[in-house]
This record gives structure tokens, C-alpha cells and sequence, in this order.
């Protein structure tokens, strides 16, 4: 279950992003940092209290617009297995405008704050392909020729799919 990024395996695994081993979690936050549903609900509620206060501290200092689509931010990941979450905001899919670019400038800069931080496996989501609606088929695409094509120093690159149309569609982009 491998391709390679300039260093980094790329894995995929089918499961639960907040019971992940690795040393930053991606994620897929709203604008307002303060939580909310799939993903984003999942990884607050599974780390507790402390990444909601690190939150709320980002917005009452840099962020106090929230953090804006393609951008990306880290917090502790509380009482997760991880050490930091790595927040990005994906956007909501339209077939009116492409918005590739924003979506790529997720995986690109939650790498670079992998980078920053020193985290060398890296636990990422299916970006926007929940309630912001962006078809998994490009939203797999987009996800794994960023990061083929990213300049990181992360070593494993792990794709967590919550179902099996999701893992199946990364395995097919990855030609497993």
C-alpha cells in the first residue's frame, strides 16, 4: 500500500483518523477553528478540551477572522495518540468555479506545518470530501498528486479512509 513522495510513503489505511499512531493528525476543520461536525467533531471530541482552548487562543490572536480556506494552523492534540492536530480549512465544492488550487493548498500547507514542527507521519483525511461535497474521485486526485509532488521532510503520509468507497477510490488513484 505505498507510492512514494519525494520521501514519503504514502499509506492508506480504512478506519477512525483519531485512534492514528503518528505524529500529526490533519484536521479538516471549518473556518472558525471552534469544532464542529464529521472529522473535525470526531478529532475535538476525541482530544478533549485542550485542542478547543488552543483554538480559541489562535482565534483571539492571529486568527481572529478564523483561517481562511487553504490555510493551515497546528494545536496539541490533547488526549489523541498524536502530538499535534494540523487544522485546514477545505472549500466547499462547485461546479460552477474550480477550486483545485485551494484544495491542494491544504495537503501543501498542513505539510509545511508538519515541516515546522518536526512530524515525520502525518494522518490525513479525505479533504472535503464529506459535507463540503467535492466527488472523492478528484478529491483522491488532487490529494495524492500534492503530495507526490510536495516538498516535505514527512516520511510517511497516511491517508485515513472512513469507508470502503473512499479506500478503494485512494488505492485505485495509487494503482493498488
Amino acid at each position: 500500500m505505498t507510492g512514494i513522495s519525494n520521501s514519503a510513503e504514502i499509506t492508506l489505511v480504512r478506519g477512525d483518523i483519531t485512534e492514528q499512531v503518528v505524529d500529526a493528525i490533519v484536521n479538516a476543520a471549518n473556518s472558525s477553528l471552534l469544532g464542529g461536525g464529521g472529522v473535525d467533531g470526531a478529532i475535538h471530541r476525541a482530544g478533549g478540551p485542550a485542542i478547543l482552548e488552543d483554538c480559541r487562543k489562535l482565534r483571539a490572536s492571529h486568527y481572529g477572522r478564523g483561517l481562511g480556506t487553504g490555510q493551515a494552523v497546528a494545536t496539541t492534540a490533547g488526549r489523541l495518540s498524536a502530538d499535534w492536530v494540523i487544522h485546514t480549512v477545505g472549500p466547499v465544492w462547485s461546479a460552477s468555479e474550480d477550486r483545485s488550487e485551494l484544495l491542494a493548498s491544504c495537503y501543501r500547507e498542513s505539510l509545511r506545518v508538519a515541516d515546522e514542527l518536526g512530524a515525520r507521519a502525518v494522518a490525513f483525511p479525505a479533504i472535503s470530501t464529506g459535507i463540503y461535497r467535492w466527488p472523492i474521485d478528484d478529491g483522491a486526485r488532487i490529494a495524492i498528486d500534492t503530495v507526490r509532488n510536495a516538498d516535505t521532510d514527512v516520511t510517511e503520509v497516511r491517508f485515513v479512509l472512513f469507508d470502503e468507497r473512499a479506500y478503494a477510490t485512494f488505492a485505485a488513484e495509487l494503482g493498488q
